[in-house]
């Protein structure tokens, strides 16, 4: 299976003296259809790297292709069209803008893309909702909310735009145990089932066990890949 996302010797260091390097010369590659999660001590450069991956950041080395195209070079513009109509987010705290309801939330990335009439956003809104558990709760608003059923508004949110890449930084962090075991297993559907690449951040050994490729990192390096499946 071809690379959906590949980095080559990708490189991440803040000016200074002397630089401060975040992340160092990482190769790897993310297939179609894999859950990799990225483990390592606190400070090791997991959430640069993912940033990197995301097109949030840009490297002062190395490349970055994203479905065979180098990305990391483009302008701002065209890195936010990729991130906005290809990629999806879901971070430790879920960002839902508190004034809106879940529906609401969930239709503001097709709206920014503009691809769907108002009709066909609603409806995808509502289908991913449902899809999430939270048929009923679309007109609630984060604070009428529990942690768990924020955080599954948040993946339907970045599922938005039908996305062909999903990360995540720490997107069970802030959960009990048993919502953290949903969000687990709707991102790994997400993978197994819908045939999207998955790559999450974390500190959780559980989480790093039950995905496809366990990356582990150290000082910014990939000290390890181990293949899971």
């Amino acid at each position: 299976m071809s690379a959906l996302l590949e980095a080559r010797g990708l490189m991440r260091a803040l000016p200074g003296d002397p630089p401060v390097t975040l992340v160092r010369e990482v190769d790897l590659v993310t297939q179609p259809g894999c859950f990799t999660t990225i483990v390592g001590p606190s400070g090791c450069g997991k959430s640069s790297l993912l940033y990197l991956l995301g097109l949030i950041d840009r490297p002062t080395g190395g490349e970055l292709l994203f479905e065979g195209r180098e990305v990391s070079r483009l302008s701002g513009d065209e890195r936010a069209r990729i991130r906005l109509a290809r990629f999806g987010f879901v971070f430790q705290f879920h960002f839902l803008l508190p004034e809106f309801s879940a529906i609401e939330n969930v239709m503001l990335p097709m709206q920014r893309l503009g691809r769907l009439s108002h009709d066909a956003i609603r409806t995808r809104a509502v289908a991913l909702l449902e899809t999430m558990g939270l048929a009923g709760k679309e007109a609630k608003t984060p604070d009428r909310l529990s942690g768990g059923e924020r955080q599954r508004v948040a993946i339907a949110r970045a599922l938005a735009n039908d996305p062909a890449l999903i990360l995540g930084d720490e997107p069970t962090g802030n959960l009990d145990s048993k919502n953290s075991a949903n969000v687990v297993e709707a991102l790994r559907d997400l993978a197994h089932k819908e045939g999207r690449a998955v790559v999450c951040v974390t500190h959780d050994p559980g989480i790093a066990e039950l995905s496809d490729i366990r990356v582990e990192m150290l000082d910014g390096r990939i000290e390890r890949i181990v293949d899971q499946r």
